[in-house]
């Protein structure tokens, strides 16, 4: 099998596929590559495609009537796009744009439904992974309304250290890939606020920053700093 064949068995989405659904798979999917900056969907595009990361990042944006932007999330390897025009077929509810060098594996949904008609696991762990991305947004709303900036940047430092972050003898690395602006906009705040309570993190000796990429120092008061 190919070493791409190989991914589709590490991704949750298709767990519970034997060797043979995996190589039917792979062999209707297609490949896409992205520069940084480079967009793979514009929010209002028709969308027939589902999307898996295999590697770099991707990030979700809406952009509001008076031009504001606003992050939505960063996703990166395993994790899959453009679901909900599956089970809802439409616009694209978001923009999505690479924040570092990516692939993706791409499928239509004409193959995909053929897939989950006859395989009602895979239609189970797809739901689980869009229960996953609400809760995510839910929690990013509350946090909105009874968070502070700096207890925002805490959870939003951890929760990209949870899912990208690597030990080290220091701490924990978290190549984020992502500018003040767009940090800012995943927290919800400016950047001035924000690169306020990066700084005064900094100062506590809880984060080193390190250009698109933060090691976090102190765990135990960052999580105490992001309740």
């Amino acid at each position: 099998m190919t070493v791409e064949g190989n991914y589709i068995s590490q991704v949750p989405l298709f767990e519970g596929l034997d060797e043979e659904q995996q190589r039917s798979l792979r062999a209707k999917m297609g490949q896409t590559t992205l520069r940084r900056g480079e967009v793979l969907f514009e929010e209002g595009e028709q969308g027939n495609r589902l999307y898996i990361i295999t590697e770099g990042k991707v990030k979700l944006g809406h952009t509001s009537l008076d031009g504001r932007e606003n992050l939505l999330a960063v996703l990166g390897p395993g994790e899959i796009i453009g679901e909900l025009t599956l089970f809802d077929p439409g616009p694209r509810s978001t923009t999505a744009t690479a924040v570092s060098p990516v692939t993706l594996l791409h499928l239509d949904h004409a193959d995909l439904i053929g897939i989950l008609d006859t395989n009602p696991t895979m239609g189970k762990h797809m739901l689980r992974a869009l229960a996953r991305r609400l809760r995510r947004t839910n929690e990013s709303l509350a946090d909105l309304v009874f968070s502070d900036v700096p207890g925002r940047v805490a959870k939003a430092l951890l929760d990209l250290a949870d899912r990208f972050g690597t030990p080290t003898d220091e701490g924990v690395h978290v190549p984020h890939d992502l500018t003040q602006e767009e940090l800012a906009q995943l927290v919800g705040a400016s950047r001035e606020t924000v690169n306020k309570s990066l700084a005064d993190f900094v100062s506590r000796g809880w984060i080193q920053l390190e250009g698109r990429a933060v090691t976090l120092l102190d765990l135990d008061r960052l999580a105490r700093r992001a309740r």
